[in-house]
């Protein structure tokens, strides 16, 4: 099955944006658009379970639901889906747990009584507790196994961390990625948001391996990449000096002057890897973008090589999707955030669902299809 893109962008991809994306020879996804149903999922004080770590009864979904994971199986949409449980405690305070929902049109979900993936007594806790399980991605492997790379926030450091299930609903977790790599040099340091490149498989979107490796997008200050051959231990790839490798950076005066974030799983395309992303705009004058809330939270796309994944080529000059509408600022975090998590072709169609204000969930679709 082949993709079909956008070969040239002109002009704002949605309302949203006020800002036009400057004309670039290079094939992104899209144009998307916010349906009028939305937000698609919202808090909801009546689910409750007992917490195994307090031994109480948990409104798990009081506070909020946000920045989803998303994949297709047995025509459904399956969306696992952050939440979190108390109201009155400050951002990145409340404890988070990953929820499991369901569609068969990719806009109403069902969900399941009880979250699927939450800190307890195994021996992950120590690196999510009293924080959570934050921001999923899931992917699945060729042989059906399904794979959720997500944040263990133990209140002081983010580490990126995988889990296994076969059915979505029982997971294995497994523990922070980094811990095997360069005798542990990475596990302690600030990690998260692991985007691992997908490719299109008789109209799913499978992991990809290049090079014989699989490769992800991750990070928050900006883009890193790292390689496996489990997709549950990660090596990230480092520069010269032995640091980090800085693959994509922050721009001033843009979008995304004061952080570059990766979003959905990144596509292996014709073209290149396309990356979705967040960007998080400055609240500093002398790098901010004037065109977009300052603190704010767009989506933007970028394009890396297909055969070397390390290396960027270019980017969206204006993002794609922008806050624009209530709920996308306000809650917890009013500055506006559309922050992009969650990519699936469905029915002809491609949904991007994404995360508002740290408190409810988003969704845009795109007409374009696939052939």
């Amino acid at each position: 099955m082949k993709i079909i893109i956008l070969g040239i962008l002109v002009g704002a991809f949605m309302v949203s944006c006020q800002q036009p994306a400057k004309e670039i020879e290079t094939a992104w996804l899209g144009p998307f658009e916010k349906p009028a149903q939305n937000p698609i999922l919202e808090p909801d004080s009546t689910y409750t379970f007992k917490d195994p770590i307090t031994d109480s009864i948990v409104h798990w979904q009081q506070a909020d639901v946000f920045n989803p994971a998303a994949i297709v199986k047995n025509d459904t949409v399956f969306m696992l889906f952050r939440a979190e449980d108390n109201p009155d405690a400050i951002l990145g305070r409340r404890t988070s747990r990953i929820g499991l929902a369901y569609s068969t049109n990719g806009m109403d979900f069902t969900r399941y009584p009880e979250p699927v993936v939450y800190p307890d007594s195994t021996k992950t806790l120590k690196w999510e507790y009293p924080g959570g399980i934050e921001d999923p991605r899931v992917v699945e492997r060729e042989d059906g196994t399904y794979v959720m790379l997500h944040t263990s926030w133990d209140n002081t450091t983010a580490r990126l961390s995988a889990a296994t299930s076969t059915d979505l609903k029982n997971w294995t977790k497994h523990g922070p990625v980094f811990q095997q790599a360069y005798e542990g040099r990475f596990v302690d340091v600030w990690s998260k948001s692991g985007s691992v490149v997908t490719k299109m498989e008789n109209g799913r979107l499978i992991a990809a391996k290049i090079n014989g490796k699989y490769w992800m997008y991750w990070g928050e200050k900006f883009v890193n990449v790292a390689w496996s051959d489990d997709l549950i231990e990660w090596t990230p790839t480092l520069d010269e000096n032995g640091e980090l490798l800085k693959s994509m950076v922050t721009r001033d005066k843009k979008f995304d002057s004061d952080l570059v974030e990766p979003g959905p799983p990144a596509l292996l395309t014709d073209n290149g890897i396309i990356l979705m992303y967040n960007g998080r705009n400055s609240e500093n004058d002398e790098l901010t973008d004037p065109e977009h809330g300052k603190g704010g939270y767009c989506g933007g796309q970028a394009l890396f090589d297909a055969q070397d994944p390390t290396r960027f080529i270019e980017r969206m000059d204006a993002p794609f999707i922008c806050p624009s509408l209530p709920h996308e600022t306000s809650g917890q975090y009013a500055s506006g955030t559309t922050f992009v998590e969650a990519l699936v072709y469905f029915k002809d169609q491609w949904f991007l669902y994404y995360g508002t204000a740290d408190s409810m969930v988003g969704v845009a679709v795109s007409a374009k299809k696939v052939d």
